[in-house]
């Protein structure tokens, strides 16, 4: 039995031995094909990196250049101002119900016209904003001075719009300031009504990118109705004259008719004559005159 026993162990480890000495076999081919796809997903990892980097860097710079259109140039501002005045009316308004940098009577070129019916007549929408004294007062807000100094610029630019495009006889009552920030707009509501009411009683209203895409869409909407009611006027008038025609249409084939009716009479009447005349004849042929 201990025979066995020491028999057993020995085969155990002669197997163990075995195993121990035994080298793990590792498949080279595997091992290089995880290692190429490891490459492939680093290097498109690497690619969108670099590309967010682009974007970012690309985003970077439209920020720099939108803060120096809004604290840069006064030139630039203006630019940027008209562009998206520009952009908003093409996108809403039919070509030809706005103009753009065209001289009015008077000589003077606002930004933008919207041609209207007189009346009221065309509207007038300038997109220039005293930029400078609202960067003066933001810069800081304490100052009391630079707060008056942008109120004063606000009504000064508002009493120009209210003198060079509300002109009687020849553009509407009111005309529009445009101010493309929503922000400055937002400012100008809840920190200065006052001169909100001042723009309204100089019939110069305030408008912002989304203020100012609802007062278009509501114009628009305003001259398509005119547009119907003068298209249904025109047809109303030509209705009007058809039926016009259609009475004295209707009088001439009733005059035809009695005409017809009186020759058709006359007809009878001549056959009726016929009838009596020609019995008369051939008696008349009948009689026996004799010869001499």
């Amino acid at each position: 039995m201990t025979t066995y026993i020491f028999v057993l162990l020995f085969i155990i480890i002669v197997l163990l031995v075995v195993l121990l000495m035994r080298k793990p076999t590792v498949d080279i081919s595997s091992l290089r094909e995880d290692n190429a796809r490891l490459r492939e997903r680093l290097a498109e990892r690497l690619g969108a990196l670099s590309q967010n980097a682009i974007e970012l860097k690309n985003i970077s710079g439209d920020i720099a250049n939108f803060k120096n259109i809004l604290m840069g140039n006064k030139q630039a501002r203006g630019t940027f101002g008209e562009r998206q005045l520009e952009d908003l009316v093409r996108d809403i308004m039919p070509p030809e119900t706005y103009a753009f940098q065209s001289v009015l009577d008077s000589g003077v070129r606002p930004d933008c016209i919207i041609r209207l019916p007189y009346p009221p007549g065309d509207m007038i929408i300038d997109s220039k904003f005293p930029l400078e004294s609202y960067n003066r007062m933001m810069l800081d807000t304490n100052d009391g001075m630079a707060k008056k100094q942008f109120e004063l610029d606000v009504r000064k630019h508002i009493d120009a719009i209210g003198e060079k495009y509300i002109i009687p006889g020849q553009t509407a009552e009111s005309a529009m300031m445009f101010i493309a920030s929503e922000s400055i707009f937002e400012i100008l509501h809840r920190e200065f009504p006052a001169t909100i009411e001042y723009a309204a009683r100089r019939r110069v209203f305030i408008v912002s990118p989304s203020t100012l895409w609802a007062t278009l869409n509501t114009i628009r909407a305003v001259l398509s109705d005119i547009k119907i009611k003068r298209v249904a006027a025109k047809i109303k008038k030509e209705l009007d004259m058809l039926l016009t025609d259609l009475s004295r249409l209707g009088d001439r084939a009733a005059n035809v008719s009695r005409h017809f009716a009186q020759a058709q009479t006359d007809i009878d009447q001549l056959q009726t004559s016929i009838s009596k005349i020609a019995p008369r004849a051939e008696k008349l042929r009948e009689m026996d005159f004799g010869e001499e």
